[in-house]
């Protein structure tokens, strides 16, 4: 009797280190994503900052003395994020302002769409105004949704391999 309920502790115990595992490498997964997309749109925007003002300028939500400096800062706040994602520091820190950042992007996309502007979103570099026909409004959305899923799942579950996070904690 003692035997089988130790057998079955143990493969309880298996069972959740198995799903931890599973979580942990999701984690890992959607940590380095979302430093990949972080880093691919900073880099290709901070070599032009001048046309990442422009791509700000070209959503017309901003008054015309926030838009150098939205342009310009932006790159740099994306590959604060793709650092510390990169390395495991602050991962639900991060996680979380990316996802906030995420959501601006979303409904800065939502918002040029509902008003029947055309313009390129200017996330990887680029933007500005372009012809209706190309637009990509909808994918757009849906892959920001996508990371924005990343985002969340890290600020649920932080943990992840290879990451400063773990070689600093104390549990």
């Amino acid at each position: 009797m003692a035997t089988d309920q130790m057998a079955r502790a143990g493969g309880k115990q298996m069972e959740r280190r198995r799903r931890g595992a599973i979580v942990t490498g999701i984690g890992t997964a959607a940590r380095l994503g979302l430093a990949v997309v972080w880093a691919w749109a900073g880099l290709a925007k901070i070599s032009d900052p001048e046309a990442a003002a422009q791509a700000v300028r070209a959503y017309r939500l901003l008054p015309e003395a926030l838009v150098k400096p939205f342009g310009y800062g932006l790159p740099f706040l994306e590959l604060a994020l793709a650092l510390l994602l990169l390395v495991g520091l602050g991962t639900r820190v991060a996680a979380a302002l990316s996802g906030l950042l995420l959501l601006v992007y979303i409904g800065s996309i939502a918002s040029v769409w509902a008003r029947g502007i055309s313009i390129d979103c200017g996330c990887f570099g680029g933007g500005g105004a372009v012809s209706a026909s190309h637009t990509a409004y909808l994918q757009e959305i849906f892959r920001d949704i996508g990371f924005l899923l990343l985002a969340g799942w890290l600020v649920r579950w932080p943990r992840t391999w290879a990451s400063l996070d773990g070689l600093l904690a104390t549990d």
